[in-house]
């Protein structure tokens, strides 16, 4: 039986990887996150999932054991947004996306006996956004860990007024792709023992 290593602290990823009904173990990984210099948005979601997988991988050289790394990016205009460092940085970010449409790029890779990853792309809108409404936002504690400033399984949903692609992929892990890479690599999620 294949053995499943998630390469994330992100509670979002485990609870989604935990709807897929398969068994994993937890191994957070750092690493540097920053764009290196020219670097496009689909290139780095790219890059960094694969570089946790791989820095995950170190610790379960066996065959059999896959690694999936994830990462998520918010991008407007062609700049990347990841996570704020300040309530400063936090409110620019989300003055940027106030009504706008922008697009948000989670890429997953899982590695084994081979190496594969999937980019999944959505677009989410976002209404006018009041300096109230930032602020009130800011409080919720929820913009601090968050790409983009921004959660749309929580309380930023309020602001969000389309959504294309998928809900999950925006979340932090695209299920369907999820599922697909993993059966690739054997390990078929409508096998899994079901609860």
């Amino acid at each position: 039986m294949k053995r499943l290593i998630l390469a994330s602290a992100s509670p979002r990823r485990a609870e989604l990887l935990r709807q897929l009904g398969v068994e994993f173990n937890v191994k957070p990984v750092d690493i540097d996150e920053t764009p290196l210099k020219g670097e496009l948005p689909y290139d780095y979601v790219q890059r960094l999932a694969i570089e946790k997988a791989k820095a995950a991988k170190v610790f379960y050289p066996e065959q059999e054991v896959l690694v999936l790394g994830s990462d998520t990016t918010v991008v407007i205009e062609g700049e990347i947004l990841g996570k704020p460092d300040s309530k400063e940085h936090a409110l620019a970010m989300l003055r940027k996306l106030s009504g706008k449409r922008h697009t948000v790029l989670t890429s997953v890779a899982v590695m084994g006996q081979q190496n594969a990853y999937v980019v999944s792309e959505s677009t989410v809108t976002f209404s006018t956004l009041s300096d109230h409404q930032l602020e009130w936002y800011w409080l919720t504690g929820e913009p601090k860990d968050k790409a983009g400033a921004y959660a749309i399984q929580g309380k930023g949903a309020v602001f969000i007024t389309e959504l294309n692609g998928s809900f999950s992929g925006v979340m932090g892990l695209p299920i369907y792709e999820t599922a697909q890479l993993l059966k690739q690599h054997g390990l078929d999620v409508s096998q899994a023992k079901t609860v």
